[in-house]
């Protein structure tokens, strides 16, 4: 697959801009990641430091090199030092026209409308740009911000995957939506 680059100018609303991280980012990815809900839904544990958040950040580098995912920080419009969250593009296999969508907000980006643009923002890209036919998104069936985020975007519920990932030393169910050009909301 080929590198993936970053839409330019980059993809923004009147609520959340899509960047690149920063390294200035870090902070506030070590404070969302120690918030009581983001640890609650979150894949990451606790506690997580600045070698998480770097590492975080290789990883997410080292998928965009290979075309498989391109990770945006969301900020706020007038202040784009201010971290609100996270929406990420993986799993993209351009080959089969596919690709899932994740996202997490810190404290201070919920309750705004912030994830809700920014997957709509995002998803509009992805078909548009990269000429996808499916977007797939999964969370954890007691999530219930993040599924309303996922219906207010028009995304489908397809069904249960049971016993889908790891998850804090077990395994986790996943609810499983899925967007198609058109359905976009």
């Amino acid at each position: 697959m080929a590198e993936l680059g970053f839409p330019e100018p980059p993809l923004a609303g009147d609520v959340v801009v899509l960047r690149p991280w920063r390294e200035a980012d870090l902070p506030g990815i070590v404070l969302a990641f120690s918030d009581p809900v983001m640890q609650r839904f979150s894949w990451r544990s606790a506690p997580y430091a600045d070698t998480d958040a770097r590492a975080y950040f290789a990883e997410q580098e080292e998928a965009r090199v290979r075309g498989e995912g391109l990770d945006f920080a969301l900020v706020e419009p007038r202040d784009q030092d201010e971290l609100l969250g996270c929406v990420s593009l993986y799993d993209i296999r351009l080959d089969h026209g596919c690709a899932a969508v994740g996202y997490w907000l810190g404290p201070g980006g919920r309750g705004r409308g912030a994830a809700t643009q920014a997957v709509r923002l995002l998803s509009r890209w992805a078909f548009a740009e990269l000429g996808l036919a499916r977007l797939e998104l999964t969370c954890g069936p007691d999530n219930e911000a993040s599924r309303h985020v996922a219906e207010r975007c028009g995304f489908t519920r397809e069904g249960l995957l049971r016993s889908h990932v790891p998850f804090k030393g077990g395994r986790r169910d996943s609810v499983i939506y899925s967007l198609l050009p058109g359905e976009l909301r």
